[in-house]
């Protein structure tokens, strides 16, 4: 058989192969307001035993995160005739089924309830909008590769509603929404919030490409009420982030906000979007614009740092492959530090509250003497494990650390860069050559530990292999502090809170004591994690007893607080009755440093590097 032959036939069995992969995807979403989804997926088919698979691994979360409990009401037919089906009992996120003779596609009908939306738990819908993630609404050929797979999409929203997504529309007539062929990755990547309340921003003059956009929902007109000074500051992030990059792999990008306290905070990046939600007044409160003034910055960044360039660990095949999470200090941990500073360099965040910020993180990693037996990236490894446990135990069992310290280690690259290169340099000549290239539609760059070594090396060389496998592989007694040491600054402790810390803890309900008593408290009294060592601990305390009384007198944060000052003018001991299940005892505190509360301040024996990083690089 000639070349010419095998070549034929070669390109007719991909084309039987490509045209078999189709879904057409229906989702009634006018049941929203009571968090219950409609789908109705038809797949093409041919007869024979078929498995279709609902998303497992769910990009952003990098772990197996796909509701598959919220699914119900599953129903398959072929040619009008109902098909039996049967859950895989190993795999519980695949469906067996036999697709019958003469039959070219089947339809699987089920509904979906909303109660875990992308990335958190929580509901995903609210009486006046909704945030439609299609992961949570579609099947698939459990064997197909994402890309492969077209899809054809539409969705039916309740009357009135508007919507945004990254999508693009072929037809829209009231309610009803029909959107162009994409392929499944790109479906699953573009996410729609809709709701009765909605608001367009344009971040970039009409006309210029690509097209940037806020697309805002929430509960109700007042809430949307963006003002001026933060539509500057959004349209300066953009540009910040054209100077930092250097390239946009996307066509066109929509900020995704939903603005509610009813439906699950979360922010999930995407490629050409980003899905994002908020209190409802994050817009019109200064504590809580302050506090998440990092989430947009953050989620845009991973459009080129973790959508664009991603670890080879987490570029998998379809959503039901596994992913490898052992790069995330890169992929997040390097979004957290990009995120934080092109907040404050696109004004988004003052220099005092960003330093505010690293203070309070640096403190937190401090109290993490987990780092004493489990590696970061082992914190990164088992992101499946750790994701969604809560606060007990978390300074010795270290939580999602490859964020906060992966923050930390990156100051510390952009800084020793800095150093190295007599400050001609820094982190930013990494991003341009590591996050660049040519500006375009999506598509993915992988990369290992290796290539992210060579290219810091051709921005400064240096023993970089080892610089991060000392502070990502090894064990350590304290958090990596060299980039705030370097940068011209120094972590300390003072008796009064700084305005970041004090903001955090009163829009929590919490009181952060780990770097005194080694505790931190819930508003009814409850402990919520004790610090192995810390003086709390070893006088016996826990997580999940209760305070009860402080020195004879009935808890309040107030009370703690001021037996801390007591006793650091008496030095006796801080005496605190707590209820433990249905026993009550006296636990005797030895401890006399008073109120401690992290704060930055300047060495001046060195230059002000903090500064130069979060100096604005766009006209």
């Amino acid at each position: 058989m000639g070349v010419r032959v095998l070549f034929i036939l070669l390109f007719a069995a991909l084309a039987v192969s490509s045209s078999a992969q189709t879904l057409n995807v229906r989702v009634d979403l006018t049941d929203a307001p009571r968090n219950f989804f409609h789908s109705a997926v038809t797949v093409s088919a041919t007869p024979g035993p078929m498995v279709l698979a609902y998303p497992k691994w769910v990009p952003g979360n990098h772990r197996p995160s796909g509701p598959i409990a919220n699914l119900t009401g599953l129903h398959f037919k072929a040619n009008g005739q109902e098909i039996a089906w049967q859950r895989d009992p190993i795999e519980m996120y695949s469906f067996h089924i036999t697709v019958p003779q003469g039959a070219h596609e089947v339809e699987a009908t089920f509904d979906v309830t909303t109660t875990d939306s992308a990335g958190a738990g929580g509901n995903a819908a609210s009486s006046n909008l909704l945030d439609l993630n299609w992961n949570q609404v579609v099947l698939y050929p459990a064997d197909a590769a994402s890309d492969v797979v077209q899809c054809t999409a539409s969705v039916r929203l309740p009357a009135g509603w508007k919507f945004g997504t990254a999508l693009p529309v072929a037809h829209a007539s009231g309610a009803d929404i029909d959107f162009q062929p994409v392929s499944l990755t790109t479906l699953v990547d573009s996410p729609l919030i809709a709701g009765e309340h909605y608001r367009e921003i344009e971040l970039v003059p009409a006309g210029e490409e690509p097209r940037h956009t806020i697309d805002l929902v929430a509960d109700s007109e007042a809430d949307l009420a963006m003002t001026p000074q933060d539509i500057v500051a959004y349209r300066k992030l953009v540009a910040e982030t054209g100077v930092m990059f250097g390239a946009r792999h996307y066509r066109q990008y929509h900020f995704l906000y939903t603005l509610t306290n009813v439906a699950g905070n979360h922010g999930v990046e995407h490629h050409e979007s980003s899905d994002n939600s908020g209190a409802e007044r994050v817009l019109i409160d200064p504590t809580e614009h302050m506090l998440e003034a990092d989430l947009l910055p953050h989620e845009f960044t991973h459009s080129w740092n973790g959508k664009y360039r991603r670890p080879a660990g987490l570029a998998t095949r379809n959503y039901q492959e596994p992913m490898i999470g052992n790069l995330l200090w890169v992929y997040e941990g390097l979004t957290d530090y990009l995120g934080f500073v092109l907040a404050a360099r696109s004004g988004l965040l003052t220099a005092d509250q960003y330093r505010d910020a690293l203070a309070m993180t640096a403190a937190n990693m401090e109290a993490h003497v987990g780092r004493s037996w489990r590696s970061l990236e082992d914190t990164a490894v088992s992101v499946q494990t750790l994701r969604m446990l809560g606060s007990q135990w978390a300074d010795w069992r270290r939580g999602l650390d490859y964020y906060p310290e992966g923050e930390l280690i990156w100051l510390d690259v952009d800084t020793n860069i800095r150093q190295l290169t007599s400050n001609k340099r820094s982190l930013d000549d990494f991003c341009h050559r590591f996050h660049g290239g040519e500006s375009g539609p999506p598509k993915v760059v992988t990369y290992t530990f290796d290539d992210v070594v060579r290219t810091l090396n051709e921005v400064a060389p240096y023993d970089w292999a080892t610089f991060l496998k000392d502070r990502v592989t090894k064990t350590a007694s304290h958090a990596p502090l060299g980039g705030i040491e370097r940068g011209g600054w120094q972590l300390v402790y003072e008796a009064k809170p700084n305005a970041f810390t004090a903001a955090v803890e009163s829009h929590y309900k919490f009181q952060d004591l780990s770097p005194s008593l080694g505790i931190t408290v819930g508003e009814k009294g409850r402990i919520l994690d004790a610090m192995p060592g810390s003086p709390a601990f070893q006088a016996g305390l826990g997580p999940g007893m209760n305070l009860i009384a402080i020195n004879g007198r009935k808890w309040t944060p107030a009370v703690l607080s001021a037996a801390l000052r007591a006793a650091q003018a008496s030095h006796q001991p801080i005496e605190v009755l707590a209820e433990n299940g249905q026993y009550y005892k006296t636990y005797s505190i030895p401890y006399s440093k008073g109120e401690r509360y992290p704060h930055l301040r300047r060495v001046e024996a060195k230059p002000d590097l903090l500064d130069e990083i979060l100096k604005p690089r766009s006209n």
